[in-house]
């Protein structure tokens, strides 16, 4: 029997012989079922349209993705080190291929979630590498489309990984969204964080924060509030978001708290912004 994976937001459900009535992910406010209609493919059926690509975004840290594009589009990222390599999110497609590359590059020892809609084929990605532990935030529970044993739920607002790898739940997007920190940060010693779009970085560079990016609809400025408070003790220099083109190379805790501002004002201001010179992320700023 085929696991099932939603074309529209990639979801991959349990063995089942006809596919499930529908898509509890896409049925969420977050996300939505598609006008023409619910369907559905499976990896045997993608094997013959898709493949995986890599590519190294620095020292220690390794995007996977699926081409062509296939539902959200969003990217994994490996995270390589001594401890055991982490994936951070998933993707909906695994290939013989992509498994041996992952091996060569150290395996997996942990996969993290940082919200239900990046959950994708996790569960069949953990069977493909020894089981390896698959954690998503307790009160995100509802959402997972595949229950398995691999899966492991965690509380509390912090998961400690050890080698300086922390996961921090910051809220917002989903009640469990989360980002993970990274203390050694690869090439950038100032840390970095990969947000999945808990914190979903812009093509203009800033970073924004939303309940549903597809229909638009917003956090309010509290939420946002606690989003930044959270992370605002902890040290980083870049921010790694849910798509290849998405980063903040530099000068990220900055953008973040600039943009929490720039939200705030936006949802319960007059309506006006801050100016800013397109190249403040080098430390020019004008109002």
């Amino acid at each position: 029997m085929p696991a099932f994976i939603c074309s529209t937001c990639g979801s991959q459900y349990r063995n089942t012989e006809a596919p499930p009535p529908g898509c509890l992910i896409c049925q969420d406010d977050r996300q939505y079922v598609n006008p023409a209609g619910q369907s559905w493919t499976t990896r045997e059926a993608m094997l013959k349209t898709h493949f995986n690509a890599f590519r190294r975004l620095g020292p220690g840290l390794m995007g996977i993705g699926t081409f062509p594009a296939f539902a959200i589009g969003q990217r994994a990222l490996l995270l390589r080190r001594p401890e055991g390599n982490i994936l951070w999110d998933c993707i909906s497609f695994l290939d013989e291929a992509t498994v041996t590359l992952v091996t060569a590059l150290g395996g997996i020892s942990a996969i993290v979630c940082s919200h239900p809609h990046f959950i994708a084929a996790a569960v069949e990605w953990s069977h493909a590498f020894n089981s390896a532990p698959v954690y998503v935030h307790g009160m995100d529970r509802r959402f997972v489309p595949r229950f398995d044993s691999v899966i492991a739920f965690w509380e509390a607002d912090r998961l400690d990984l050890g080698g300086g790898v922390t996961v921090l739940r910051c809220g917002g997007h989903f009640p469990g969204s989360s980002v993970l920190h990274w203390e050694d940060g690869g090439a950038n010693r100032q840390g970095a964080l990969l947000t999945g779009d808990t914190i979903q970085v812009g093509p203009d560079g800033w970073v924004s924060f939303m309940h549903s990016y597809p229909n638009r609809i917003p956090l309010d400025a509290a939420t946002v509030r606690r989003i930044a408070d959270v992370l605002a003790p902890w040290r980083f220099d870049a921010i790694y978001g849910g798509w290849w083109d998405r980063v903040v190379p530099a000068e990220a805790k900055h953008v973040l708290e600039e943009s929490a501002a720039r939200y705030i004002q936006a949802v319960t201001g007059d309506g006006s912004l801050p100016r800013y010179d397109r190249d403040f992320i080098g430390g020019t700023e004008s109002f």
